[in-house]
């Protein structure tokens, strides 16, 4: 039985979930146990009331890891290289994510994950003055059969389209790239999305490695195998689930990030708190200063925590039946300021925090959380330097026109993921009182 199959698109999704760092939940009635090798001690409970559209999961797992609570940032200095694989569990196509620093100087890591003697290298005009020539060299190091191309392609959001997916279909056509090459994408989250919607079309399927280099790819995109570009009428409208053959997250690549874009991954950090691991939210809370510092070591950990969630998410719900779509937190009103706005005006992590603090206001006004919890939300986006309300010039009808087209649009019902209950609960619903939304949109919108 797999968790997708009790799923479907007209009840709501009840989550009470932990991550496998907690141990002390417990449920009452269960129908059906599922397994997972790589959190060898976890069960995932599903219980279902045929008289209801409700249907509750939770989680029990054991602990692996400890979070370490920084009052102060540390220094470079004293803080040593974390190393980690975290593993995603999809049977005969699960595949490791490595974390750590001075990845990309250890050939080995990715040599292992190479087919075939050919490779084609995305990247764009940002990153490839950076860290173009260290991966060629990481790819070939002790191989000299592999013949390395590369592609780089204009950077930015506005350019993941179908117009720029052609570019890298035609460098691998001219290089002459068979079923056996390897795609690697070399970048943010709009590279490695395009890459991989590029590796799972060519030749029906080839090879494909992330190597993400920003907050926002390395804790969200780069993992679960989401790929695809965007239309002029919604973000990721076009793509496929073609998961890769590993992700290699280099911190160091962290050095060069500009703050702007360091800020706009944290709103995916902040999320995994919000909707399934409390502690980890507590845990931002105490260390947000030291993520913004760049803390070697709180960024270490913020990483490879959000990754577990993310796996372990992924591994339950790969193709988004339910469980995994809350993943989506903010990201339905996000992804209308995007597109609304504009690709590009507005980072996407800028966007699904504004987007978070709608969601969390709906939830107030379904009477979901208490209005602690939405001060919480709003200091923490603050404190990461992240917006709390979207563009002056977003309108409702601008909100209405695009979400009436969102891919959790299901028999024309506007599917939402909103918190409900304490920290680290969240539901994803149809069934809620349409009349919360048309407040929470004029509330922080133009008629």
């Amino acid at each position: 039985m797999a968790a997708s199959s009790s799923l479907c698109p007209n009840r709501t999704l009840s989550l009470s979930l932990r991550p496998s760092h907690k141990s002390n939940n417990q449920f009452a009635s269960f129908h059906s146990v599922l397994r997972f090798p790589d959190f060898a001690s976890s069960r995932c409970r599903l219980s279902s009331d045929s008289n209801s559209r409700n249907l509750t999961l939770g989680l029990k797992a054991s602990a692996t890891s400890a979070a370490p609570v920084m009052d102060q940032p540390t220094s470079s200095s004293s803080s040593p290289d974390v190393s980690t694989i975290v593993e995603v569990d999809l049977g005969d196509r699960s595949y490791p994510i490595y974390i750590g620093s001075g990845l990309l100087n250890q050939p080995e890591l990715l040599q292992r994950h190479i087919h075939g003697k050919q490779v084609l290298v995305v990247t764009n005009a940002t990153i490839a003055p950076l860290y173009l020539d260290k991966t060629i060299s990481a790819l070939t190091d002790g191989n000299p059969n592999v013949k390395v191309e590369s592609v780089i392609l204009p950077d930015g959001e506005k350019f993941k389209d179908m117009e720029t997916l052609m570019k890298i279909f035609d460098k691998a056509i001219e290089s002459r790239m068979d079923r056996r090459c390897t795609f690697v994408a070399l970048g943010g989250g709009v590279i490695g999305d395009m890459c991989g919607y590029a590796a799972a079309s060519y030749l029906r399927g080839v090879n494909f490695i992330q190597i993400p280099t920003t907050v926002m790819a390395q804790v969200d995109s780069s993992v679960g195998g989401k790929t695809g570009i965007n239309h002029r009428l919604g973000k990721n409208l076009i793509g496929a689930f073609y998961q890769p053959q590993c992700v290699l997250i280099d911190t160091d690549t962290l050095n060069t990030l500009p703050d702007r874009e360091l800020a706009s991954g944290l709103a995916e950090v902040i999320k995994y708190g919000l909707i399934r691991d409390a502690e980890f939210f507590e845990w931002q809370e105490k260390n947000m200063h030291a993520l913004l510092a760049r803390d070697p070591s709180a960024f270490a950990y913020a990483i490879k925590r959000s990754c577990e969630n993310k796996a372990e998410v992924v591994s339950l719900d790969e193709k988004e039946s339910g469980l995994r779509a809350t993943l989506n937190l903010g990201h339905t009103f996000g992804h209308a300021i995007e597109t609304g706005f504009g690709y590009g005006q507005w980072l996407h992590g800028e966007a699904v925090a504004a987007g978070t603090v709608m969601a969390v206001d709906m939830s107030y006004r379904l009477g979901w959380i208490d209005d602690s919890l939405v001060k919480r939300v709003h200091t923490i986006l603050q404190q990461a330097k992240l917006p709390t309300a979207p563009p002056e010039t977003m309108t409702v009808d601008m909100f209405k026109s695009v979400m009436a087209v969102d891919k959790k649009v299901a028999d024309g019902l506007l599917r939402l993921i909103l918190l409900k209950g304490p920290l680290g609960n969240c539901v994803f619903t149809g069934d809620y009182d349409r009349q919360a939304l048309d407040d929470t949109l004029h509330a922080f919108c133009k008629s």
